[in-house]
């Protein structure tokens, strides 16, 4: 029963987490919002959501451990498996804006996160901190979308729901947002159980099982944007849902609850995760290209990780 939790639960989350983007860009578009905008904030989010439903119910339920691995897990996984198996298929070539703005707001986002963390709780004021960071970083990409010409605008399409009407899209937003939470009410309590059956750590199964599932719809997105040649969405989705992870996820679930980190945490994940964001940015930096070599050096990264976690 724990595994039809687990995977019914990784199911609802990728369906909800699309219905809830096309419910979105629909409104969104409707009121004339640039496709620019949307693309870098409300498809960030929609991706990000499982984490942070998954984070919200796991601290609510006394299962900090769960919370902190799923966001830490997520982060290492995007970068490292997404990105890897992402160039693996098809190399990509990244933008400056990329390497310049978008990274270092994502490494520093990671740096503030270890800092946060090296008292072994991520208290409320913290939480306040990130949340407002997360605010400020959507405030730049309005400000900056609104700088740039009409024909730049208009080359990030990610959906055409113009012709749908206001009450389907806030229906998809209704059933996206009832089906994330269920879904992640049905994978917290399948991993906790599994990870109780098998004599594991609830952070194990958060930084592999869990993270990978919520992980999914980053994958999903960042493969079709490539094979459809639309390469810098791949490597901005991919960033922006690891500052969306870290600066939202936590920020918000810290606001509701401070969350506890443990020793592990703080000692052996974190510095995993400012290892792989680091690690990024001469991989994006030499030629502005992530070719195949590269994203083969990226998952052989993710599978390291993976063989420290579980042995």
């Amino acid at each position: 029963m724990e595994y039809v939790l687990l995977i019914g639960g990784l199911i609802i989350l990728i369906i909800a987490g699309e219905l809830l983007v096309r419910g979105a860009v629909g409104i969104a578009e409707k009121f004339n919002i640039p496709t620019l905008v949307i693309g870098l904030t409300i498809v960030s989010f929609g991706t990000s959501a499982p984490e942070l439903f998954v984070s919200l119910k796991a601290t609510l339920n006394g299962h900090a451990e769960l919370a902190i691995a799923n966001v830490i897990g997520s982060n290492i996984a995007n970068i490292a498996l997404v990105l890897g198996i992402t160039t693996m298929i098809l190399p990509i070539t990244v933008k400056k804006s990329t390497v310049k703005v978008d990274w270092p707001i994502m490494m520093g986002a990671s740096l503030l996160f270890f800092i946060f963390i090296f008292n072994n709780v991520i208290e409320r004021y913290e939480g306040l901190i990130l949340t407002i960071g997360i605010i400020s970083f959507n405030f730049y990409l309005f400000w900056n979308a609104n700088r740039k010409n009409k024909k730049e605008v208009e080359k990030v399409i990610v959906s055409n729901d113009k012709k749908k009407n206001i009450f389907l899209n806030t229906l998809l937003i209704i059933l996206g947002s009832v089906g994330l939470a269920f879904g992640a009410d049905w994978l917290v309590d399948g991993a906790k159980i599994i990870a109780s059956n098998f004599g594991v750590s609830e952070h194990v199964i958060g930084v592999t099982i869990v993270a990978f599932g919520t992980s999914v719809p980053e994958l999903i997105t960042s493969v079709m944007a490539a094979l459809k040649k639309e390469t810098d969405i791949s490597v901005g989705n991919l960033i922006g849902s690891n500052i969306f992870n870290i600066l939202g996820v936590l920020g918000i679930t810290a606001l509701v609850k401070d969350i506890a980190v443990t020793d592990h945490v703080v000692n052996v994940d974190s510095l995993w995760m400012l290892a792989i964001s680091f690690l990024i940015f001469p991989i994006m930096m030499i030629g502005y290209k992530v070719n195949r070599l590269r994203g083969f050096l990226l998952f052989t990264f993710y599978c390291v990780y993976i063989y420290f976690v579980v042995s």
